[in-house]
C-alpha cells in the first residue's frame, strides 16, 4: 500500500470514528425495520451537536431515490454477479484480470496526465504500459510496480479540478454511484474519449468492447469492498456523500 492509499484509509477512517461519535448520544432507537438512507442527520441529531461537512446537494430527493435503488440493484443484482464470478475464478486468476484491467486503464491515465501537463507522471505511465503490456504479457502482470514506477491514477474530473472547476452539486448516479456535477462531466468525456480515440477504437469489434465493459464493471466491483448498510451508521447516506467529496478534492490536490 502506497503513502497516497494509506492516507485516503487514514482520513476515511478518522472520520467515520468523528461521525459516530458526534452523533452517538443523540441517535433515537432503532429497530431492524429502520432504513439508514432514509433517514437524515438533521432529522435526528440536535442542532448544538457538529455538524458533517457541508456539501452542497440540490438534487437530494433525486439522490436519496437513485440511493435506495442502487442498495436493491446491488443486493439482488450486482452482488450475486460478483459472487458468482469470485465463485468461479481462483483468486489469482481475479488478480490476472484485475492487473489486465488496470493496464488498459493507463490510456485515461495518460491522457489526462498529459492534459494536466504533468509530464513525468505521463512519462511514468507510458513506461509501466510498456512494460506491463511485454514483460507483464498484455498486463495480466504489473512488473512495473515492481520496478518502482507506480500507477499515476488521474481522471478527466481530476483535469477539472487541477484547472479550478468547483465541485458542482452531488450527485448519485443510478448504479455508478457518488459523484458531482464536475466528475459526471469528465465521466462522460474519459468515456468519450475511450471509446473514439483510445482502445476500442483501436480495436474496432464491438464484441470485445462489449466483453471488456463487462469485465470492466464486474472487476470494478469486485475490488469495492463497501456494501450498503453495513456500514452502522443511520447516517449512510450522508457518511458517503462527506467521504467521496473528502476523497476527490484529496485526489486533485495530489
Amino acid at each position: 500500500m502506497n503513502s497516497t492509499t494509506k492516507r485516503i484509509s487514514l482520513i476515511s477512517a478518522a472520520l467515520s470514528a468523528m461521525l459516530l461519535a458526534s452523533g452517538c448520544s443523540t441517535l433515537p432507537e432503532t429497530s431492524s425495520k429502520t432504513i439508514p438512507p432514509l433517514r437524515t442527520y438533521e432529522d435526528v441529531v440536535k442542532k448544538d451537536s457538529p455538524r458533517l461537512l457541508e456539501v452542497s446537494d440540490s438534487m437530494e430527493g433525486f439522490n436519496r431515490g437513485a440511493y435506495r435503488f442502487n442498495y436493491n440493484f446491488d443486493k439482488y443484482f450486482f452482488i450475486p454477479v460478483v459472487r458468482t464470478y469470485e465463485f468461479i475464478l481462483p483468486d489469482y486468476v481475479e488478480d490476472r484480470v484485475s492487473n489486465a484491467v488496470d493496464n488498459i486503464g493507463e490510456f485515461a491515465n495518460l491522457t489526462n496526465n498529459l492534459f494536466q501537463l504533468k509530464f513525468k507522471d505521463a512519462g511514468i505511465t507510458l513506461s509501466r504500459f510498456a512494460i506491463n503490456t511485454t514483460i507483464g504479457i498484455a498486463g495480466l502482470w504489473d512488473p512495473a510496480t515492481s520496478f518502482g514506477l507506480e500507477r499515476q491514477t488521474e481522471d478527466f474530473g481530476q483535469t477539472l479540478g487541477h484547472y479550478g472547476t468547483g465541485n458542482g452539486s452531488y450527485i448519485v448516479l443510478p448504479i455508478a454511484g457518488p459523484s458531482n456535477v464536475r466528475d459526471t462531466a469528465g465521466m462522460v468525456v474519459d468515456g468519450a474519449i475511450f471509446t473514439f480515440a483510445g482502445p476500442s477504437a483501436w480495436v474496432d469489434d464491438q464484441g470485445i468492447s462489449n466483453a471488456y465493459t463487462a469485465t470492466y464493471v464486474v472487476d470494478k466491483r469486485h475490488r469495492i469492498p463497501f456494501r450498503y448498510r453495513q456500514t452502522g451508521s443511520p447516517f449512510e447516506y450522508e457518511l458517503v456523500r462527506m467521504l467521496y467529496t473528502m476523497k476527490r478534492d484529496f485526489d486533485i490536490a495530489n
